[in-house]
């Protein structure tokens, strides 16, 4: 086992959720489709009454202030039915006007999906998952008032994705674009859905389904952004740059632009620029305070540059705003690795609060329980999470966390069998200086010193900051190994 990360803080209580894992309970919603014979009895048990009838009243021109809040109102429906970022107070207002509007039409398919998917959108911009089941409510409505509209489907696909159910995002995605074939917006659900099982190359023939459609100006950032993420995927990382760069230039507000500069702090952060990534992260926070990965962003990079204070505030200002228990366990791991083991263990008691409140609203967090069991908790728990987590879903991710899981659990052998599917990039791993790093330590327990050192390299050259606990641990175990020339084996990297 690896001894320098041993001395992890631990919580009390073996597991992030108070129980052990148990089956999935098949969600059967996600293999149907309300019918319209349904419609009457789904809006009769909402409660809803049309208005009603008032006296004629002469009709007034709008005025110039009413005018403005009718563009602005339009400009809000097409960004949030097509999946752009919207500002969390516009979407918020927004989200007012569409209950207002379905109070007066509880017949209108059309006015649920809406009011469906602005939800979505506003349970991800503020990390708030209790709009996920109001979500699912108003787009189950909008599907038993007409069945396969495409609106609803997008939207009960968004919210997948909000869930991490990325096999309902696949299915959803499809049976909107079976429904609407021309409609692009069904394509970046897709995309995202795909890279979520790890089917690389049906996002690859989605992304080129996207770029073959006529696009307007408004939905170029869009695609670019979705193109961005697959390049990034594939290792072309200088196009994923291109792409992100392009699609900021292009945004048409500042909430968009600000997600693309996020976007291109991560990438930044990614191979190892943590200035450059603060840079972006700084942009995307003053052109809107409330993006979600950009406060986050800049805690992380800060630390890298050895400002620990500015970065601690900068994580609770995003905590503050977005209660996300990812940046929660970022946080707690800061603390843990500038020795302040009771601030890092109250971080990580908030990290169990809140992967409680966004399982409760029905997202999956079996990815990030598996992650925090196996490095604070119970590693044989975590083991057994991700593996009924990567039969579900097999991406990624999942891969790097059942190796890491499998190894701190004492199963090398078999770890190292799900090491190489997230960090081979001709399969489609990705280079990720903390897969490598998880490769090197399986590899190193399993007395692969020459393979166990290069993968430290590896991780260190791609991002030499890629984690505050785990990045030192690198450090030492390739001093441990002694310093040899990087040199590759004459038949390459096993």
């Amino acid at each position: 086992m690896d001894r320098a990360m041993d001395n992890r803080v631990r919580v009390p209580g073996a597991s992030l959720l108070a129980e052990p894992p148990a089956p999935r309970r098949a969600r059967r919603w996600l293999r149907r489709v309300l019918v319209a014979a349904l419609a009457g009895g789904v809006v009769a048990g909402l409660g809803l009454m049309l208005s009603e009838e008032r006296p004629h009243q002469a009709v007034r021109p709008p005025s110039a202030g009413a005018q403005a809040q009718a563009r602005t109102q339009a400009q809000t429906l097409t960004a949030v039915t097509s999946g752009v970022p919207v500002a969390l107070p516009r979407l918020t207002a927004f989200v007012a006007q569409q209950e207002r509007r379905v109070r007066a039409q509880p017949r209108d398919a059309r006015a649920w999906a809406v009011r469906g998917r602005a939800y979505v959108e506003r349970g991800r911009r503020a990390a708030d998952p209790e709009d996920f089941p109001r979500a699912e409510q108003a787009l189950r409505t909008s599907l038993g008032a007409q069945a396969a509209n495409s609106e609803a489907l997008e939207g009960m696909a968004a919210l997948a994705l909000a869930r991490r159910d990325f096999p309902a995002a696949k299915e959803y995605g499809e049976q909107a674009l079976k429904a609407a074939p021309n409609r692009w917006t069904a394509y970046p659900q897709l995309i995202d859905a795909y890279t979520g099982l790890g089917d690389y190359q049906a996002a690859r023939t989605a992304l080129d389904n996207l770029l073959g459609l006529h696009t307007d100006a408004a939905a170029r950032p869009v695609v670019m952004a979705r193109a961005s993420a697959v390049y990034e995927d594939r290792g072309w990382r200088e196009d994923a740059v291109a792409q992100l760069t392009d699609a900021a230039a292009a945004a048409g507000t500042p909430a968009e632009q600000a997600a693309c500069m996020t976007g291109l702090g991560q990438l930044a952060w990614d191979r190892g620029d943590p200035q450059d990534a603060l840079r972006h992260y700084e942009a995307a926070v003053r052109l809107d305070p409330d993006q979600p990965a950009a406060q986050a962003g800049r805690g992380r990079a800060l630390a890298a540059l050895g400002r620990t204070e500015a970065a601690f505030a900068a994580y609770r200002t995003a905590l503050a705003r977005h209660p996300s228990p990812r940046d929660a366990y970022e946080l707690g791991e800061l603390y843990e690795a500038r020795g302040m083991a009771a601030p890092a263990r109250e971080q990580y008691e908030r990290v169990k609060a809140l992967v409680r409140r966004e399982v409760a609203a029905g997202v999956d967090e079996d990815l990030l329980i598996g992650q925090f069991e196996a490095d604070h908790g119970n590693p044989r728990e975590a083991a057994t999470r991700l593996r009924a987590e990567w039969r579900r879903q097999p991406g990624t991710e999942v891969a790097d966390a059942l190796g890491w899981a499998l190894h701190r659990a004492g199963d090398d052998k078999e770890a190292l069998t799900y090491a190489k599917a997230a960090t081979d990039t001709s399969k489609g791993g990705v280079r990720s200086a903390l897969y490598a790093f998880h490769r090197a330590l399986i590899e190193q327990d399993l007395d692969l010193p020459a393979v166990s050192r290069r993968h430290l390299q590896e991780a260190l050259r791609i991002n030499p900051y890629f984690s505050p606990l785990r990045a030192p641990a690198a450090v030492a175990a390739l001093r441990a190994l002694g310093d040899v020339p990087d040199e590759p084996p004459p038949g390459g990297t096993p």
